[in-house]
């Protein structure tokens, strides 16, 4: 199996740059991240293309974050900044040679407004990304960690996307956060296999390495990948006061 390290939690005392090449020496197969704005676009695609690592994704930036903000597409009344947001994300991911952006749907009431403007701004990335190679990720996160989450179950993402019928628009299933929110993971990737987009774990349910906690990955993620999953799977936890590299040792056993 093949994994990827989520930047945005994992080599996190470091410069993004830097952060790339200390993946590739760990034996990552490809990095994503989170909000790399702050790091000039060309000093990030040398470092990937120095690595040979590829970048699977990054996130659409969330907002005023000390104001309560996690994203700004299904916040009605928000739309310019959404938009705004899309499209540097677009953009950076372009600059860089990333895969996919993560629209960040942010925290609502949940209503018809919210979902309308969520539905009407995936589409607006969506039709924007299609030209350039860009796959869209929506990804259900759990009411613990964020309450309020516009988006937090497999079946309302995958009622938007079987709604907006675009090609390029898929689910990010992220096993943490569907563990919380119900669990029985296996069954739920293979019933929503045709839309995922992207794979990513942690450990439940404290978010830290995923060799500790309630979830056996090293039973579940050879059983997604014998599903046909070609993975790389994106570990996205929170290594702990020791740091990444000494929260590495799943990575040699799940391989």
């Amino acid at each position: 199996m093949r994994f990827s390290a989520n930047l945005g939690f994992l080599f996190t005392d470091r410069p993004l740059p830097e952060a790339i090449h200390a993946a590739a020496r760990a034996g990552f197969a490809a990095v994503e991240c989170h909000f790399p704005y702050d790091f000039a676009a060309d000093e990030v695609r040398a470092a990937l293309e120095e690595t040979g690592l590829p970048m699977l994704g990054l996130n659409t930036w969330p907002g005023d974050r000390a104001a309560g903000d996690f994203g700004l597409a299904a916040v009605a009344g928000r739309e310019d900044e959404a938009r705004a947001a899309i499209r540097q994300a677009v953009d950076y991911a372009q600059a860089i040679g990333a895969r996919a952006v993560h629209v960040m749907a942010g925290c609502t009431d949940s209503g018809a407004e919210a979902e309308a403007a969520f539905r009407s701004n995936l589409a607006y990335a969506c039709d924007l990304a299609a030209p350039v190679g860009l796959m869209i990720l929506i990804e259900p996160i759990n009411q613990r960690d964020v309450p309020g989450y516009h988006l937090s179950s497999t079946a309302h993402a995958a009622s938007v996307i079987a709604a907006l019928r675009r090609d390029n628009l898929r689910m990010m299933f992220d096993c943490y956060h569907l563990q919380i929110m119900g669990g029985d993971l296996l069954r739920r990737f293979a019933r929503y296999q045709p839309i995922i987009g992207h794979v990513q774990f942690a450990g439940v349910p404290d978010r830290g390495a995923p060799d500790q906690g309630e979830v056996d990955y090293g039973w579940l993620l050879p059983q997604i990948a014998a599903l046909g999953w070609p993975g790389p799977f994106g570990a996205e936890y929170r290594p702990g006061e020791a740091g990444t590299e000494a929260s590495l040792g799943w990575l040699t056993r799940f391989a």
